[in-house]
């Protein structure tokens, strides 16, 4: 399942989300673009959180996830792009990697209701993989 830069975040800081990647076996994608997107808030999730920062980019280097270049998925960016003109910009690469792949996206942005793939928010993953 591809997951959105927000649910990756909440599983670096220990959240909700972090089942998903420790409990289910799910297998776990994202877009380069994301994971840069990350890459960028340990700082500021910690001392939100009142986490050591290291702490939170352990975890997210420990998160089991498949990361995906641009080029595997840079054909269908334009049209998504497009579809999402009002929103995130990057918003747009998740998506299409969840097209991509054929898979259902893991966000809780609610910028891709009405678009063409199926969206679990974590909660919903959740209770579904636990059912």
């Amino acid at each position: 399942m591809p997951i959105g830069a927000v649910v990756l975040l909440s599983a670096a800081v220990g959240k909700a989300a972090l089942r998903v990647f420790t409990e289910h076996g799910l297998t776990v994608h994202a877009t380069e673009l994301n994971a840069d997107e990350v890459e960028e808030h340990p700082p500021h999730l910690a001392a939100k959180y009142d986490l050591p920062e290291e702490l939170v980019q352990l975890q997210w280097r420990l998160l089991p996830v498949v990361l995906h270049p641009e080029p595997e998925y840079a054909g269908w960016v334009a049209e998504a792009l497009a579809q999402l003109r009002d929103r995130d910009p990057e918003d747009a690469h998740a998506l299409v990697l969840a097209r991509a792949l054929r898979l259902a996206l893991g966000s809780n942005d609610r910028d891709f209701e009405g678009q063409a793939v199926e969206r679990y928010t974590t909660a919903r993953l959740l209770r579904e993989l636990e059912s």
